[in-house]
C-alpha cells in the first residue's frame, strides 16, 4: 500500500509538474509531412512584412493590431544593419530602434515573428542595409569569404544574436524562424563558403533547434546559389502566374517539407520617374486563395511599407533612385490606413479573431505655412561645415571624407577665362549622385548620374565654381551594391583636368536641428536668380497647432506646389527628399508624434533647384 501510495504521489507530482511548467516550447520542420510542427502540431503561417524601421514607434501597436485583426498570425521583419550600427563598434537599439521592443509587442498582440537579420536584407533600403563604412576598403568583396567583410559581420552577429536568442520561440519567446542572408541566389559571388560560414555563425549564437531557412526567387537558377545543407530553402513570387509552377521550384531544392513563399508580393516598388506601382485586390486575393488551397504557408511582402525617412531610401541596380514613400500598395498604406486590399485579404484568410479592427489614423490638415528665405547653402558653410574644408588635387568620395549621407560640397575654382561656353563633365559617369552646380554664386547646371554628365558654363579664371552632390541613395540590388558617393572620378572643363578642390562635409540635420540657420539679410551685392534655377538654399517657417480642437496633433500630409527638388525637416525630424516635378511621389507623410501643441511647429526646407516666386513660398499640410 505504501509503495501504491508513492506511485501515485510521484505521479501527480509530475502531473502538477507539467501544469505549472507546461512543454517546452517546440517549432520545427516535418518532413515526413510536409509541414511545419509547433508544440508538435501542424502548423500553417500566414505572415506580413512590417518594417520597424519605416514605421515611427508610437505606431508599431497600431500596425500590428491591424495584422493581427486581418487573420494573420505571424509577421516579418527585416533587421537593416546600417540602421543599428552607424559606426564600427557603436550600437543604437532605443526609440524607433528598440527591436527588442517591437518583438515583445508582437508577442503581446499575439503574432509569431520570421526574423531576416541579413546581414544583407535588400528591402529597397540604403546599400542593402549594409553600412557604409565597409566601403572603407575600397576594394571589398560585399556579401562574400573577404576576410575584412566577414570580420565585419562576425562582430555585428555576435551583438545582434544573442540579444536575439530570449526572443526564439523554444525560449519562450515569438520568433519561429529565422532568414540567412537574402537572395543570395541573385547575386554574383555564388560563394557557398561565405553561406556556410554564415550557417555556422548563427547556428553558434542561436543553437542547433532553431528553423534556419533562404529566400530566393522562384527558379532552379536561384536557387542553385541560394540554398544550402542545412538552411531550409524557401522561394518568393507574386501574383497572377503559376502558383504550382513556382512551387515547383522549392520542391526542386526541398523535395519534402512545408512550402512557403517568403514574399508574396502584394504591391511593388517605386522609383522616382515612374508610375506608382499599383496591384489590383482581385488579383492578389485570387493568388492567396490559391497558396492556401495548396496548404502553403505565405508571407505577404508587404503588408505596410512605411516610409524612408531621412535618408534611407535604396536605388535599382543601374541607378534609380526610390522615394521617400514606401507605400508599396500594400494592404495598409504608408500611413497605416485600411484599404480595399486589407478587407479583401481578411476576407480570404477567414480565420479572423473576435474584436474590432483598429480605425484608420485621423489626418488634420493644418493649411498652408508661408515661407521665408534664410540663406543659401553657401553662406551657411561655417554652420554646415563646423569642421572645415579637406583639400587635395583630385576630388574625393563620401567615404573618404567620412560622410554617409546627405550632401558634400565640393569646391574648386576656373583655371582659364571661358568666355564662351565650355563643356564642365564627369568624362566616367563620377557624379554619384546629383550634383547643383553654381559659378561665382549663381546657378548654372544640373549633373546626374547616367543620365547628364556635362553642362556649359562661361567666367572668368580663378571664378570658384561649387558642385553640391547629393546622395541619393546606395544602390541596395545586384552586383553594384559597393556604391560610393560624391564625385568618384574626377571632373574636366573642356579638356583640362579640374584639380585643387576643397571639399566639404555637411552635417545639416544637426543644423537643422540645433537651429543654426538664422536669416540672413540680402546685400545689394547677392546676384537675382536666373529664370528656372537658383542655387541650393534653406527656406524657414511655422505653423502653431490650433487650440480647443481635441485629439491634436494628427497625422498628416505635406504637399509642395510650385517647389522642385530638396528635403524638409519638421520639428528638426527630417521627413524626407521631395521631387514633384519628377514624381510619383508628390506628398510627404507627417506623423502626429512630430508635432507639437506646445510651441510652434519649425519647417525648414532646403531647396535644391528653385523656389516658387516670393508671393508663393508656402506649402501645404493636408489630409491627402
Amino acid at each position: 500500500i505504501m509503495s501504491e501510495l508513492r506511485v501515485c504521489s510521484v505521479l501527480l507530482l509530475l502531473m502538477l509538474f507539467g501544469q505549472s511548467f507546461g512543454a517546452t516550447p517546440s517549432f520545427s520542420v516535418d518532413y515526413q509531412d510536409d509541414c511545419f510542427r509547433k508544440d508538435g502540431e501542424k502548423f500553417r503561417y500566414i505572415s506580413g512584412s512590417i518594417h520597424y524601421s519605416r514605421i515611427p514607434r508610437v505606431y508599431w501597436k497600431d500596425r500590428l493590431l491591424k495584422m493581427y485583426m486581418a487573420g494573420l498570425n505571424a509577421i516579418q521583419t527585416y533587421i537593416p544593419w546600417n540602421y543599428h550600427e552607424d559606426f564600427p563598434g557603436q550600437y543604437r537599439f532605443s526609440g524607433d530602434r528598440d527591436l527588442e521592443h517591437f518583438l515583445q509587442l508582437a508577442q503581446d498582440v499575439g503574432l509569431l515573428v520570421i526574423l531576416r537579420p541579413g546581414p544583407y536584407i535588400c528591402a529597397e533600403w540604403d546599400m542593402g542595409g549594409l553600412p557604409a563604412w565597409l566601403l572603407q576598403k575600397k576594394d571589398i568583396v560585399l556579401r562574400s569569404s573577404d576576410p575584412d567583410y566577414l570580420a565585419a559581420v562576425d562582430k555585428w552577429m555576435g551583438k545582434l544574436l544573442p540579444m536575439m536568442k530570449p526572443y526564439l520561440y523554444q525560449n519562450g519567446g515569438p520568433i519561429i524562424s529565422v532568414q540567412v542572408e537574402n537572395e543570395y541566389g541573385s547575386y554574383f559571388a555564388c560563394d557557398y563558403n561565405y553561406m556556410r560560414h554564415l550557417t555556422r555563425l548563427f547556428r553558434s549564437h542561436l543553437g542547433e533547434e532553431v528553423v534556419l531557412f533562404t529566400t530566393d526567387g522562384a527558379g532552379r537558377s536561384f536557387l542553385k546559389c541560394g540554398s544550402i545543407q542545412d538552411l531550409y530553402a524557401t522561394v518568393d513570387f507574386g501574383p497572377g502566374g503559376n502558383v504550382t509552377a513556382a512551387f515547383s521550384a522549392q520542391r526542386y531544392a526541398e523535395p519534402h517539407g512545408p512550402l512557403v513563399n517568403s514574399e508574396f508580393y502584394t504591391g511593388w516598388l517605386d522609383n522616382w520617374g515612374s508610375r506608382h506601382s499599383v496591384v489590383s485586390s482581385a488579383v492578389v486575393a485570387k493568388s492567396l486563395s490559391k497558396m492556401l488551397a495548396m496548404g502553403a504557408n505565405v508571407n505577404m511582402y508587404m503588408f505596410i511599407g512605411g516610409t524612408n525617412f531621412g535618408y534611407w531610401n535604396g536605388a535599382g541596380g543601374k541607378y534609380s533612385s526610390q522615394p521617400t514613400s514606401y507605400d508599396y500598395d500594400a494592404p495598409l498604406t504608408e500611413a497605416g490606413d485600411l484599404t480595399e486590399k486589407y478587407f479583401a485579404i481578411r476576407e480570404v484568410i477567414k480565420m479572423i479573431p473576435e474584436g474590432p479592427i483598429p480605425p484608420t489614423t485621423p489626418k488634420y490638415a493644418y493649411g498652408p505655412v508661408k515661407m521665408k528665405k534664410l540663406q543659401t547653402l553657401t553662406d551657411a558653410l561655417e554652420v554646415l561645415s563646423y569642421s572645415g574644408p579637406v583639400r587635395s588635387i583630385y576630388p574625393q568620395t563620401f567615404i573618404d571624407l567620412d560622410q554617409k549621407f546627405g550632401y558634400v560640397l565640393y569646391r574648386t575654382t576656373l583655371p582659364m577665362n571661358c568666355s564662351s561656353p565650355t563643356p564642365l563633365a564627369s568624362p566616367l559617369n563620377g557624379v554619384h549622385d546629383r550634383a547643383y552646380v553654381s559659378v561665382s554664386g549663381v546657378a548654372v547646371g544640373i549633373l546626374e548620374r547616367n543620365t547628364a554628365i556635362m553642362i556649359n558654363v562661361t567666367g572668368t579664371a580663378g571664378s570658384q565654381v561649387d558642385i553640391l552632390v547629393e546622395n541619393m541613395g546606395r544602390i541596395n540590388y545586384g552586383k553594384n551594391i559597393n556604391d560610393f558617393k560624391g564625385l568618384v572620378s574626377n571632373m574636366t572643363l573642356g579638356k583640362d583636368l579640374l584639380t585643387g578642390w576643397s571639399m566639404y562635409s555637411l552635417s545639416i540635420d544637426d543644423a537643422v536641428s540645433q537651429g543654426l540657420l538664422g536669416e540672413k539679410e540680402a546685400t545689394l551685392r547677392d546676384p537675382p536668380p536666373p529664370a528656372g534655377l537658383s542655387p541650393p538654399a534653406f527656406y524657414g517657417g511655422s505653423f502653431v497647432i490650433p487650440d480647443g480642437i481635441p485629439d491634436l496633433p494628427q497625422d498628416s500630409y505635406v504637399k509642395l506646389p510650385g517647389w522642385k527638388k530638396g528635403q524638409i525637416w519638421i520639428n528638426g525630424f527630417n521627413l524626407g527628399r521631395y521631387w514633384p516635378a519628377r514624381g510619383p511621389q508628390v506628398t510627404l507623410f507627417v506623423p502626429a508624434n512630430i508635432l507639437s501643441t506646445a510651441a510652434p511647429n519649425n519647417v525648414t526646407v532646403l531647396e535644391l533647384e528653385g523656389a516658387p516666386c516670393s508671393s508663393k513660398q508656402s506649402f501645404d499640410l493636408h489630409t491627402h
